[in-house]
């Protein structure tokens, strides 16, 4: 069982794979070095628990804006103020423009930034339709609510 050649001395490819290997190893060292590097745990710090807790006061922030939804009623409130219900929102929208436009004029900004305070915070109960709170959070969208944050009320219902 003999093979011929065919009659051509043609030069035959031949791949080296010594460069290959030296590049293989030098990446093998780079990840090896970086691996320690990488975290392996997060650390939550966790406030310590005060011992006078009945002496702290808290203060709210002034400026906290709460949009409230009524289970029984779809009333919405504004800071315990009402301004319609979840499928006539225009009294709210209306009120939440001249609150922020009242805060640029006054220049009430956010904490380390220049932009005008305008975060606010939708409650409702669990009971609420997912629908209805939508709704609301669309509203406060138009007004130029921005971040808005998602506060749920009676948690053991």
């Amino acid at each position: 069982m003999g093979m011929s050649t065919g009659g051509g001395d043609g030069a035959k490819p031949n791949i080296n794979v010594t460069p290959l290997i030296d590049v293989l190893l030098v990446l093998l060292v780079i990840f090896m070095v970086i691996t320690p590097l990488k975290p392996s745990r997060f650390e939550a710090k966790v406030p310590a628990e005060k011992k006078d807790q009945q002496d702290v006061v808290v203060q709210a922030n002034p400026y906290t804006l709460v949009v409230a939804i009524n289970k029984d009623t779809k009333g919405v409130t504004l800071n315990n103020e009402p301004y319609g219900d979840v499928t006539n929102t225009e009294g709210l929208i209306a009120k939440l423009k001249e609150v922020f436009k009242e805060r640029a004029d006054k220049g009430v900004l956010n904490e380390n930034t220049n932009q005008v305070e305008r975060t606010l915070f939708v409650k409702a109960p669990k009971s609420v339709r997912y629908g209805d709170v939508v709704l609301v959070i669309d509203a406060v969208k138009q007004a130029g609510a921005s971040p808005i944050g998602l506060q749920i009320d009676d948690l053991a219902n």
